[in-house]
């Protein structure tokens, strides 16, 4: 059915799914009177799906009829359809009728079967019917030609009544079936194997009538059912916001680093900080946080260290963490990287920041992201995408990403494109000398700003992050292998400060 909108134009209307994220990757949901092939192979989710649109249509005050074919028996999928939140069995026989159609269609054939679901939509004034088991019919036509007329016919029982149909099929994702060509649109779900790990997705192959967000999506089954995730890039592709242009400059909790990238860091900006384990990542991190205020709420979202593991750093440097998360001024966010989807997590991180309108972010770990997406050519993308809601939600972030070299003149960037995607990028870095390791901290980029370029020695201490003087009169430090240099030898006019900066 179509409506018109105030402009004059004429749109079709959509029929919402109840399942946010795959209302994301549809624009609104299926377009209602529309006839739908949902296909995958065993246990891909395909009956959970169509239990699921069912539910959540006669929850809005639709009615629903699921039809089985050569399918699972009706008890069994009761009782797991049962262990779902959505499941209502009230609305059985109310609202939503289940019927078994196999014998029909083995005694009477197609027509038999178009009948019988033509009568029931009719008699039943149902608004959504979903079909299991469509493989079931094209195998028991006698020619192609005759499923043709089949599918023709459901489409003109669609147009007719306003029902928008479903037709669950295992058929495989490189079949091409005379029926793809005729419904309105194609849904392939999967479940791929990588290495010990699987990962179940969605693809909108076909989806005629309206524009979708295209590639593939992931999805998982909870207790909630089905809940699908769009793509990080394809969601965010543009900014849900205008990025606008702040010149407002904020502290990064440490005075001296404040003065080395010239009062502060632009206010929506990112910064990512660069360095080996133990180098003061996460300690810097902290201290840019502990800035955060009723006006300026902050989120710290990691992977490595639990929110105690945090408190308990956070008291050790003298920072007041712990009360601005008593207060809510602050909150922790926890993800051990072992079993999730990054655009869950993205999904995750975004919804804090909107939820309590935070403007102080630290990412801690984006190594977290990496370890857990199927597809390490995402990573930039995906961050790219990320980074720019949060400049234009106005958020100012740190993130950090650990390289593997402890001490040594190679610094291998996590991945080449961050450093173009973020505005200000800082290495910290160990150096040995006199048989001591040094910690130094650097700043690379600091973008459309000038900033003080030389090698410092900082320290942790009870009182926070210290940054003391440039390293002067010691050469080869970006080597790991700081070597003094004799002043008296070499003349003043060879006297070698800031080596590396």
């Amino acid at each position: 059915m179509s409506q018109s909108k105030a402009d004059g134009k004429t749109t079709l209307a959509r029929m919402p799914t109840g399942i946010a994220g795959l209302d994301v990757i549809l624009k609104g949901g299926f377009l209602r009177g529309g006839i739908y092939i949902i296909q995958g192979p065993p246990g891909a989710g395909k009956t959970i799906l169509g239990n699921q649109v069912c539910y959540d249509h006669v929850a809005a005050g639709g009615k629903a009829l699921y039809v089985t074919l050569l399918a699972e028996n009706h008890d069994r999928m009761l009782m797991h359809m049962g262990e779902m939140r959505f499941f209502h069995r009230e609305e059985i026989a109310r609202s939503l009728e289940y019927i078994s159609a196999f014998r029909i269609l083995e005694e009477e054939g197609l027509k038999g079967l178009l009948t019988l679901i033509r009568r029931e939509i009719q008699g039943r004034k149902i608004s959504v019917l979903v079909l299991d088991g469509l493989v079931a019919a094209e195998h028991s036509a006698p020619s192609e030609l005759e499923f043709k007329k089949f599918i023709h016919g459901l489409q003109t029982q669609a147009v007719v009544t306003d029902c928008t149909m479903f037709l669950l099929t295992s058929a495989r994702e490189d079949s091409i079936s005379p029926e793809h060509t005729m419904v309105d649109g194609l849904i392939e779900l999967s479940d791929e194997q990588y290495g010990w790990r699987s990962v179940r997705d969605l693809h909108v192959r076909k989806f005629r009538g309206s524009s979708c967000l295209r590639g593939r999506h992931a999805f998982r089954i909870t207790g909630n059912g089905i809940e699908v995730f769009p793509r990080t890039e394809s969601r965010l592709s543009e900014p849900s916001r205008d990025l606008g242009s702040e010149t407002r400059l904020v502290s990064t909790g440490v005075p001296s680093l404040d003065k080395m990238v010239g009062g502060g860091l632009t206010a929506g900006s990112t910064t990512l900080l660069v360095g080996p384990t133990g180098s003061g990542k996460t300690a810097l991190g902290l201290q840019f946080l502990s800035g955060s205020s009723a006006e300026e709420p902050g989120l710290h979202f990691g992977f490595f260290e639990s929110p105690a593991g945090l408190l308990t750093k956070s008291d050790s440097l003298g920072l007041k963490i712990r009360t601005l998360v008593e207060d809510s001024h602050v909150e922790l966010f926890w993800n051990p990287p072992t079993e999730d989807l990054i655009d869950a997590l993205a999904e995750q991180l975004l919804d804090a920041v909107k939820r309590r309108k935070v403007k102080r972010v630290v990412i801690d770990g984006l190594a977290g992201f990496q370890r857990l997406t199927v597809s390490q050519d995402r990573i930039a993308p995906f961050f790219t995408a990320l980074v720019n809601e949060l400049r234009g939600l106005g958020v100012t972030t740190f993130a950090t990403f650990e390289v593997p070299d402890l001490i040594g003149p190679i610094v291998r960037a996590p991945v080449s494109e961050l450093s173009t995607i973020t505005e200000n990028l800082m290495l910290l870095r160990y150096v040995e000398l006199h048989s001591k390791l040094y910690r130094l901290i650097s700043i690379l980029k600091v973008r459309d700003s000038d900033f003080d370029p030389r090698l410092r020695e900082f320290m942790l201490s009870d009182h926070g992050l210290e940054i003391g003087d440039c390293f002067n009169n010691v050469e080869a430090l970006l080597t790991g292998f700081g070597r003094g240099v004799d002043r008296s030898a070499a003349g003043d006019n060879n006297v070698r400060t800031d080596t590396g900066g």
